[in-house]
């Protein structure tokens, strides 16, 4: 489908692989493919599995294109929030299988998905940016506020801090976390699992449990298109 998000449907599970250099970094170029993956996906009427290299599923937006201009920045910014807002509202089940670490936006994929599953291993979690002298954007807070334990949501978002897999199960980026050899695996018996709902009562529940925050980071993007980063 793309170089850069491979596509593969099998037994009505599409497999969605993020494959963008060293650190699979979020351009628009891979926005794009994200959108062309996800429209083929619900042609097929099938759960969706979102993955990434060995050792990484991003390390967040491409800082070539977020320091190349305040304009670029921003619009990249909002191309990604309106992605994380497709696919909490996805008419199927998203699952994330992380293979290792999910930094910034890798994160925000991961917040933004029904089900998520992280590898054992020595890998960073969580939101850096005031770490790399970026001001939160309205859509990450309200996303993490939602998302993430109430313990946990200052930590990540003012503090910057950073978690093991095990952490980021207990601060709520991931559901568990499995042997990286039993990732994709695992990610594939929950998928089979998932079959058994009624994906219009899943559909419809699922825009039901999210109307207010859907609304909230609708308000949230313009937002943020308003004001530098």
């Amino acid at each position: 489908m793309s170089d850069l998000i491979s596509y593969q449907l099998e037994d009505g599970i599409a497999t969605l692989t993020l494959s963008n250099g060293k650190v699979n970094a979020i351009s628009p170029d891979v926005i794009a493919a994200f959108n062309a993956a996800l429209d083929r996906a619900e042609q097929d009427c099938a759960i969706v599995i979102i993955t990434g290299q060995p050792g990484i599923l991003s390390g967040g937006y491409d800082l070539k294109v977020m320091t190349s201009g305040p304009q670029n920045a921003i619009n990249l910014v909002a191309a990604g929030s309106t992605l994380a807002r497709r696919m909490l509202a996805h008419p199927y089940p998203i699952i994330v299988a992380c293979p290792g670490h999910a930094v910034a936006k890798g994160a925000f994929i991961l917040l933004s998905a029904d089900y998520r599953i992280g590898v054992e291993g020595p890998f960073n979690i969580g939101l850096n940016e005031v770490q790399i002298g970026m001001t939160m954007h309205h859509v990450g807070i309200e996303l993490a506020r939602d998302r993430l334990r109430k313990s946990a949501f200052h930590r990540s978002v003012i503090n910057g801090e950073m978690f093991d897999p095990a952490g980021a199960v207990d601060a709520g980026f991931l559901d568990k976390i499995v042997p990286a050899e039993q990732l994709l695996a695992t990610a594939q018996a929950v998928a089979q699992q998932m079959k058994k709902i009624n994906m219009t009562a899943h559909k419809n529940t699922k825009l039901k449990v999210r109307k207010a925050l859907l609304e909230t980071l609708d308000a949230a993007i313009e937002m943020d298109k308003q004001h530098l980063l």
